[in-house]
């Protein structure tokens, strides 16, 4: 059965095919009879005698024979053109019982791209598609080889950085010459446009696979952000691959109203920027799921400030009704409309009326934000650093959390699931490393650990000075002594003559390093991108060597939550 559903879709296909192709030869042929009949007509005008039918001679037999011959290659040479010009749509993928299922490949930082992933696999399934799906920490050469399809959904971290999972395919993989003329594939890369390098990384396995001579089943497609548009073309070629056009609409989930209760400074008077400790609740109380490790997504609202002044500016009111052709909601007025968008620079609309420059306006992106805390602590707390902009504003995201958004005022915020992040599912030892607002994230892997009674932990945490930089240090200082903190190391750089960092302490630590690895340690970094993460990875690699290293990321048992 499956074998004649395939032939009968690839029937199916070829006769779709075969009509649109035929489609430029009719035009051909209905100009050629429209000439001829003219012809035929004038002719019939021009003759006065009665017809005489009389036996053709041979040389005339001969005549009419290469003028048909003359005419029917023409049809045929038309048709062939006409395919030069046609894209045949991606044929409904029908396997039979022989075939390898269809790779579904994802390289997520963050968890988005490994649920985008599951979804399309799921897609695929219900559609009576076999299919597989594998993380890139343990995709091999041997997978590839075997496939033919694979559906790539990957994201692109920092600036145009691939995903932690990802880095043993870069290192082997991407630099192989292994080819892959038997593999088809579709691509989705995820990135953010507020980057230099936009999908840096989904730009640079696409190249890497067509070099490697695989064939595209449809075109590259590049996410922004989550943006639902893209989203949407991506489930139209699963449909077109699958033959499965009616699914239902992807929809990124909703965000939900979060009461800010609590906003504290932890660091007054500190050399660098003020850090807020956050505490919100949800308005539904049934929306409170997640898990250590696990990320907040805020919809930030730029200040009254900006967009007060951007309205006088431009002689607008506020409280006027924003166009709903600029893609306002039903009853908002154009302040709350302004808020919740990218706002122009004053420069750029000159002279152009407000309705052109209003519906332009794109709406601002989310920011992403690590959970400091668990479930049953009632609420999601977060670590907020200040940033500035080069002329002296807050960011926006930060400055709406820290400053702009008033204590007890609703915030919109969803919590999305982070499975690269969460704690071990066993009681293995965790080394947990991290400076700054990192130490968010490792504060509520920390909390799920002692709730889970489970004292196997080794904190390494560092900032500029412990006097005001110590963020959390009373809970810190007390899981320490009740013996849930095995292991303790600090690094406050600006406390002595040279400064000191985490990436020291664990290569100071190198032998006990060695031995809690040995004993089955999971490693988990969370912090700053640049500075942090790559030095903390150097003396990883230089104290572990860096096959284990790579076998560690493999194996799950180092993750990183970094920015």
């Amino acid at each position: 059965m499956p074998v004649f559903a395939r032939s009968t879709a690839s029937f199916q296909h070829k006769m779709t095919f075969f009509r649109k192709k035929i489609g430029f030869a009719e035009t051909v042929n209905l100009i050629a009879i429209v000439c001829l009949s003219g012809a035929f007509a004038l002719a019939g005008a021009w003759q006065r005698d009665g017809l005489i039918w009389i036996d053709a001679e041979p040389g005339k037999c001969l005549m009419a024979t290469l003028c048909l011959g003359l005419y029917v290659t023409f049809c045929a040479w038309s048709v062939r053109m006409s395919s030069r010009h046609i894209t045949a749509p991606p044929m409904a993928f029908v396997p039979d019982d022989s075939s390898p299922p269809m790779l579904v490949v994802f390289a997520s930082q963050t968890g988005f791209a490994e649920n985008i992933a599951a979804r399309t696999a799921k897609a695929l399934s219900i559609a009576g598609v076999a299919v597989r799906l594998v993380s890139m920490a343990t995709l091999d050469t041997a997978d590839l080889l075997k496939a033919e399809r694979a559906i790539f959904i990957v994201s692109t971290y920092g600036e145009g950085d691939p995903p932690d999972m990802a880095g043993v395919f870069v290192h082997r993989l991407l630099r192989s010459d292994v080819q892959l003329d038997r593999l088809q594939f579709g691509m989705l890369a995820l990135g953010d446009r507020d980057y230099t390098n936009f999908c840096g990384f989904g730009r640079q396995l696409d190249a890497w696979l067509r070099k490697r001579q695989a064939r595209t089943l449809f075109d590259c497609i590049e996410v922004d952000n989550a943006d639902e548009g893209s989203l949407r073309r991506w489930q139209h070629q699963l449909g077109a691959l699958s033959g499965a056009a009616d699914q239902a609409e992807w929809c990124a989930p909703r965000f939900g109203l979060w009461r800010l209760v609590e906003r504290r400074a932890l660091n007054p008077g500190s050399a660098g920027d003020a850090c807020f400790h956050l505490v919100l609740k949800p308005e539904i109380p049934a929306d409170a799921h997640w898990e250590a490790g696990d990320v907040a997504e805020i919809s930030p609202r730029n200040s009254a400030t900006d967009v007060n002044s951007l309205l006088a500016a431009n002689g607008l009111d506020g409280a006027a009704a924003a166009p709903t052709s600029a893609g306002a909601v039903d009853a908002e007025t154009l302040n709350e409309y302004l808020a919740r968008c990218r706002l122009p620079d004053p420069g750029s609309i000159v002279d152009q009326p407000s309705a052109i420059w209003l519906a332009d306006l794109l709406p601002l992106a989310h920011r992403e934000y690590s959970i400091a805390s668990i479930p049953s602590d009632g609420a999601v707390h977060l670590l907020v650093r200040q940033r500035r902009c080069t002329d002296g504003r807050l960011g926006v995201g930060a400055g709406w959390l820290t400053e702009h958004a008033a204590v007890g005022q609703a915030i919109q915020l969803r919590l999305r699931t982070n499975t690269n992040f969460h704690m071990p599912v066993d009681d293995r030892p965790l080394i947990l490393i991290g400076n700054g607002t990192g130490i968010a994230g490792l504060r509520a892997l920390l909390k799920a650990r002692i709730a889970a009674e489970q004292r196997s932990n080794w904190l390494v945490f560092g900032e500029r000075s412990e006097g005001v930089d110590f963020f959390y240090e009373g809970e810190i200082r007390a899981w320490h002594a009740a013996g849930w903190i095995a292991q303790l190391d600090l690094a406050f750089s600006r406390d002595q003559e040279q400064r000191i960092y985490v990436q020291q302490r664990i290569r100071n630590a190198a032998d006990m390093l060695r031995r809690w690895v040995g004993e089955g340690a999971a490693i988990h970094v969370c912090g700053s991108l640049l500075g942090m993460a790559p030095a903390v990875d150097a003396v990883l690699r230089e104290s572990l060597g860096g096959a284990c290293v790579d076998d560690l990321i493999s194996a799950g048992r180092y993750r990183r939550d970094v920015y």
